[in-house]
Parts: C-alpha cells; structure tokens; sequence
C-alpha cells in the first residue's frame, strides 16, 4: 500500500498562486521530484488543481510530463462531469472511503498537487501520510497560500532536503487539525 502524499512547490513567502513564475527549473529539485512522481501510482485532485494543472501538462512533453499524463488521477468535484480529460476519473461517494479504497488498491504513491480545500479535507480526515514543502528562495508575493484560511494544521517533521540551489523540501506528518 503506497501513501497519500501532498506535494506543494512554494516560494520562500509561501505563495503558490497560479502566477508561478517565480519557480526555476533544471535544479536537483527536479531529479527528486521525478524520483517522487515515479513512486507514484495515481494522483489525487480537487477541482481548481484539476482544471489549472490538464491543460498545462496535456499540452507538454517530455519524460516528466509523459509520466504525469500517464497516470489515473482522481479527481474530487461536485460541478464537473464525465468524461473528463487527462486520464481523469471523478470520485463517486463518500469521498473518505473512495480515499481508503484507493490507497489499498495502488502500491505505488497517491500525489496530491495543490494544498486547497481539498488537500486540507485529505488531512483532516486522516488520510494523508506526508506533506512536502517544497520551498525556493525567491519572494513572490501573491495572496494564495498552503491550506490558506481552512483551519490549522499540527504536523511533525520527517525530513529536510537542502538543495544545492537554493530548494529546501520539508517533508511533515501530519498529527492533528484544529478548524
């Protein structure tokens, strides 16, 4: 059985608003990331993440962009219907237990890029086993934040990866969720 693991790139004021314009590529970031995204089964979606993410990958190539296309991805969404795109499935029912469900019937990783309500539901439901900030030395300066205003979120930290450019990932546990 594989983990639900939150993924989320920020810049060092913890803005991960649509306007990334700030992240950097061709670090080791990347080689780590890639090596996250092929521990990975399937991905986990919420709606906006959805909607902003298939049609930036959809029209991409690449090896990394090849394995993010190609893997199912749940996505959870009252207002969309199927059939959806970018190898795209709705979550039916109780979202909870489609969650559990998932997690037993994939070895491999479940990744969740984006930390909205969504991913914040993930936790507060016990659901996730690790979040990882990935956090580059620039500052952005846009509203959106990690979680931002949907309650507050203990976690104990696992592990801290320094890059040799800047890129700090932080990998938490989440323990409790006051809201």
């Amino acid at each position: 059985m594989g983990k639900a693991i939150i993924s989320v790139q920020l810049s060092a004021d913890a803005s991960i608003g649509p306007s990334i314009g700030w992240y950097e590529p061709n670090g080791e970031h990347e080689t780590a990331a890639e090596d996250e995204l092929n521990l990975a089964d399937a991905m986990l979606l919420g709606r906006k993440t959805y909607e902003a993410l298939a049609p930036i990958w959809m029209s991409s190539t690449g090896r990394f962009a090849d394995r993010v296309n190609s893997l199912p991805k749940y996505v959870a969404a009252t207002s969309l219907a199927e059939p959806l795109d970018w190898n795209a499935t709705l979550i039916k029912g109780d979202l909870v237990e489609q969650v559990r469900q998932f997690k037993t019937r994939h070895d491999g990783n479940l990744l969740t890029y984006g930390c909205g309500e969504f991913a914040f539901a993930l936790v507060q439901h016990g659901l996730v086993d690790e979040v990882q900030f990935w956090v580059h030395p620039v500052v952005w300066n846009e509203q959106a934040r990690p979680f931002h205003g949907l309650g507050r979120i203990r976690m104990n930290l696992k592990d801290c990866t320094v890059f040799r450019n800047g890129v700090v990932r932080h990998t938490y546990e989440p323990v409790s969720v006051d809201t």
